[in-house]
């Protein structure tokens, strides 16, 4: 399919929802495992190599900033996905189109958003 020539309002719409989840999953990989206090649960021994695995250490939870955080992220991510999905645009594409074009609009703008870590620290 030739590149389509989307609306910038809609495209702004769709790198900024490609940001604000990339933001949430980076934000949700740094938080401890429950939201709330919990405590944690010992692994499994093997019986020949005596490593341990499974288990988790307690959870402290997640702090009054981390939740707001968190909620705001959620709240963008919704608000912007409907922005995009009820845009004035798609009235004009028809049928199973419009779901090539949704594609097309997510990858032609994906290329736009910096990753969410540096390959090098995560590495």
């Amino acid at each position: 399919m030739a590149e389509t020539e989307f609306p910038e309002d809609l495209r702004t719409a769709q790198v900024r929802l490609h940001q604000a989840t990339a933001e949430l999953a980076a934000l949700c990989r740094t938080l401890p495992w429950s939201m709330e206090p919990m405590p944690g649960w010992p692994g499994t021994e093997h019986p020949y190599t005596g490593e341990v695995t499974g288990g988790r250490e307690d959870s402290p939870g997640w702090s009054e900033e981390q939740k707001q955080a968190v909620k705001r992220l959620r709240m963008e991510c919704t608000d912007l996905s409907i922005r995009i999905t009820t845009h004035a645009y798609w009235a004009g594409v028809e049928g199973e189109q419009r779901a090539q074009a949704h594609s097309e609009l997510k990858a032609a703008t994906r290329t736009l958003v910096a990753p969410a870590i540096d390959v090098a620290e995560a590495a």
